[in-house]
């Protein structure tokens, strides 16, 4: 089953520096983190604060290209999670066909936010993404590392807020 969801927000991953989106169900408060690059990151939080740019940039040049065939994003799904690796497929729709493309989830996303598409998330993801959540290693062994460990380790999705990267 397909949930739609919507950006509860973005934040850093502090040991690793990289860029964390959260998806959350409208159903309920189902939330699964998506770990994404900066560059897709950056291209993410400009549509979502509304910043246009003097040059667009490659999601925008992507979204100016479909417009000028007339082409619609109708809909874009995360639709598995292999390998720690996360899925996605954009739905494409004109007048005179339909189409569907594989795509990395924040690129996907980016799009989506340009056409105003929804985002759906399906349930196997977030069941996947339960599997993996109490699958840790503690490498800082030190006494800052333990309460380090002791504080992610009671996190829970609603504890992240709209932040802005």
């Amino acid at each position: 089953m397909l949930r739609k969801v919507t950006i509860a927000g973005m934040t850093m991953d502090p040991s690793s520096n990289t860029p964390i989106i959260i998806l959350k169900s409208e159903e309920d408060d189902q939330a699964v983190p998506i770990w994404i690059g900066l560059l897709e990151a950056t291209s993410i939080a400009s549509a979502l604060q509304n910043i246009q740019f003097d040059r667009p940039m490659t999601h925008d040049l992507f979204k100016n290209f479909l417009d000028s065939i007339d082409m619609g994003v109708s809909r874009i799904e995360v639709c598995d999670l292999k390998d720690n690796t996360f899925y996605a497929k954009i739905y494409f729709d004109s007048k005179e066909r339909s189409f569907s493309m594989d795509a990395r989830p924040s690129d996907a996303i980016a799009i989506a936010l340009r056409f105003k598409a929804p985002i759906y998330l399906d349930d196997k993801v977030i069941e996947k993404s339960k599997l993996t959540e109490g699958i840790s290693e503690m490498v800082d062994e030190s006494e800052e590392g333990k309460k380090w460990a002791e504080y992610l380790e009671k996190l829970s999705p609603n504890d992240f807020g709209k932040y802005k990267v």
